[in-house]
C-alpha cells in the first residue's frame, strides 16, 4: 500500500520560509515522479512543483519560480519543498502526490493528506 505523509506546514509571516516534507511509503522515488500541489480557498488545486523519477528534472509553476525549491532524499524516500519569500498568495493546503509515471506531465495517482500553510502577519 502506498502512503504519502506530509509535514512541515504552519503559520509564517510574510517574507518567511517553511520546508515541507513528503515521506513516501511503499513506492521508491525512482519509480514515479513526485509533485507538490496546493489548493487555496475558493480556487482550484494547482501543481506548484515536481521532480521527475528518472533524471530528477524539476518543474516549477511561474508563481513560485525562484522562491521554491524541490529536492529529494532517496535513502529516506522523502521529497522536500523549501519555500522562501512567502506571501499571502501562498496560503493554501499543500498536497504531495505520486504521479502515474516517471515524468511530471503524468497525472497524480496517490495523494497525501495535505498540510496547511498560512502566511499572515
Amino acid at each position: 500500500q502506498v502512503q504519502l505523509v506530509e509535514s512541515g506546514g504552519g503559520l509564517v509571516q510574510p517574507g518567511g520560509s517553511l520546508r515541507l516534507s513528503c515521506a513516501v511509503r511503499g513506492l521508491p522515488l525512482h519509480y514515479a515522479a513526485t509533485a507538490w500541489f496546493r489548493q487555496a480557498p475558493g480556487k482550484e488545486r494547482e501543481q506548484v512543483s515536481c521532480i521527475s523519477a528518472n533524471d530528477g528534472s524539476k518543474f516549477y509553476a511561474d508563481s513560485v519560480k525562484g522562491r521554491f525549491t524541490i529536492s529529494r532524499d532517496s535513502p529516506k524516500n522523502t521529497v522536500y519543498l523549501q519555500m522562501n519569500s512567502l506571501n499571502s498568495e501562498d496560503t493554501a493546503v499543500y498536497y504531495c502526490a505520486s504521479l502515474m509515471g516517471y515524468g511530471c506531465y503524468q497525472h497524480p495517482k496517490y495523494w497525501g493528506q495535505g498540510t496547511q500553510v498560512t502566511v499572515s502577519s
